[in-house]
This record gives structure tokens, C-alpha cells and sequence, in this order.
């Protein structure tokens, strides 16, 4: 089998020496298989993302010698494809749409006291979940604010409540995404969820080593579990460690992370720059 390898920027910022170890490793990994590295961005969230940081990602990349094979993937270019598995899911019964807004879940989760949290954070209460059909269908008639919701009782019982999993680093690991709860995987201010469309792009774009950052090894079970329900493979994982600054907290484009090519500015050349990233 081809081991194909992918790395997939959001462009909410300039790259920085945490990106640029990630599209190492993953570019790593493809050349010494004899694969294929691929690049795609995910760029569904209108609101942050910048067609000025898409377009730095791909100069700073070349720059640094981390070529891609093929065509770069952007997940705007691909919405239709996502509502379509949001209207799979939800014609089998697996979505209801939520009506609570964030502060008003915040308020619910701090009368509740000792909330449980999920991989995402504190875990949805499940409010919207029990409203009768009738009165979904009423509001969303009226044009009520909603996101969708995945319940993952009916969708644990869909996946057929046998236990699977997936492969970290060669190692079986059984998957919980009960761990989530009922997750949002659309709403009206992004179409589809970061979970839903990456699930969706590993499979459609053929990645076989999903090779990505330590903190994003919960969402994989999660992942794992729209890949059951929606008849997709599931690929191997290798999730390696974060690059850190100095205080030891992971970099991060919304703390001023020092941008790569703010390196380059400063004369670095890009045999550096990625030695410094590889650590």
C-alpha cells in the first residue's frame, strides 16, 4: 500500500516553528515510504481564516524545501460535500439540531455544578436533544439559530456498539468517543465541524498516516467513529510531540508565536529554520 501523508494548515495566521515541524515529519514520513506528501487547507471558519495566510503557507513551504505532491486541497472549495455527509447522518436519524447558545450551555454547565468534560471541553447536557420533532421542525421554520449536533448514544448504537479502534504508533488502541458527548458537527457560522471535514479529507484525499500534533490524539477517537458510521477506512496514526517555546506551553499563532518566516526576515536560512523545528 502507497503511504500517503498529509499536512492541513488552517490559515488563521503565518506559519510558525510548531507547523513547520508538523509538515516535516509528515513530509518525512511519505519520502522515506516512497509516498506521497499532501497539502490541504482547512479553511471553513470565514471568520478567521485569511486568504493572505493560505497564500504565505504556500510560499513559506516551498521556501523551506517541503514540497507537496498534487493539487493543494481547500475545504471551502468542498462545503457541498460536507453538508452532504451532515444530510447522510441526519436522514439516519444520528444529528437533531441544538437551539442553546453558547452562554446560555455555559450557564447550564455551571448550575449543573461538577460538570463532566470532554476532549472539547465541559459536555453538552443534552437540552435539545428530547425536543419533540414537531417543535424542531417549528423552529427552525422560524428561522431559530442552531447548530447540529451529533447524538452519540444512536450513533455508538449505529456503529454497531462492537468495540473498535485504531492504530497509534503500530499499537491497536480502542476508540471512546463517548468521551465528547453529543459534539457539535455544523452550525450556521461554520458549515461543518473541524472534526467532520477532517474525517471527510483523510478519506476522500486517500491518506493512509495521519501523522499530527500529541493534543490532537482525543479528536482521533471521535474521528474514528464518523469513519465507522460513514463506511470510510480508517488510516494509521502517528502523533508526535508539540514543539513548545520557552515556558513550555505548546506555540500557538494566537500568543504571537514567532512566524517562520519572521525567521527568514531576520536572515535565517531555510536549512536552519528547519533544523530549529526539528529539534
Amino acid at each position: 500500500m502507497v503511504v500517503v501523508t498529509r499536512f492541513a494548515p488552517s490559515p488563521t495566521g503565518f506559519l510558525h516553528l510548531g507547523h513547520v515541524h508538523a509538515a516535516w515529519v509528515a513530509r518525512d514520513a511519505a519520502r522515506r515510504a516512497g509516498g506521497r506528501f499532501l497539502l490541504r487547507l482547512e479553511d471553513i471558519d470565514a471568520q478567521r481564516c485569511r486568504p493572505a495566510y493560505a497564500t504565505a503557507a504556500l510560499d513559506d513551504l516551498t521556501w523551506l524545501g517541503l514540497h507537496w505532491d498534487g493539487d493543494v486541497r481547500v475545504q471551502s472549495a468542498h462545503l457541498a460535500e460536507y453538508r452532504a455527509v451532515l444530510a447522510a447522518l441526519s436522514a439516519r436519524g444520528l444529528l437533531y439540531p441544538c437551539f442553546c447558545s453558547r452562554a446560555a450551555i455555559a450557564r447550564e454547565v455551571a448550575a449543573a455544578g461538577a460538570a463532566p468534560h470532554g476532549a472539547d471541553g465541559p459536555v453538552y447536557p443534552g437540552t435539545c436533544r428530547e425536543l419533540a420533532v414537531t417543535e424542531r421542525a417549528a423552529r427552525i421554520e422560524a428561522g431559530a439559530p442552531h447548530a447540529w449536533r451529533l447524538d452519540m448514544a444512536a450513533a455508538l448504537a449505529a456503529a454497531g456498539g462492537a468495540a473498535f479502534g485504531f492504530r497509534e504508533h503500530g499499537v491497536w488502541v480502542a476508540a471512546d468517543p463517548a468521551r465528547f458527548g453529543d459534539v457539535v458537527l455544523g452550525r450556521r457560522d461554520v458549515p461543518a465541524s473541524y472534526h467532520l471535514c477532517v474525517a471527510h479529507d483523510d478519506f476522500a484525499q486517500g491518506v493512509s498516516l495521519v501523522t499530527r500534533a500529541e493534543d490532537l490524539l482525543p479528536a482521533t477517537h471521535l474521528h474514528v467513529l464518523l469513519q465507522r458510521l460513514m463506511g470510510w477506512s480508517t488510516p494509521d496514526y502517528a502523533h508526535h510531540r508539540l514543539v513548545t517555546g520557552t515556558d513550555g506551553a505548546r506555540l500557538s499563532k494566537r500568543d504571537g508565536a514567532v512566524a517562520a518566516r519572521d525567521l527568514r526576515a531576520q536572515g535565517l536560512s531555510a536549512e536552519t529554520v528547519l533544523r530549529i523545528a526539528r529539534g
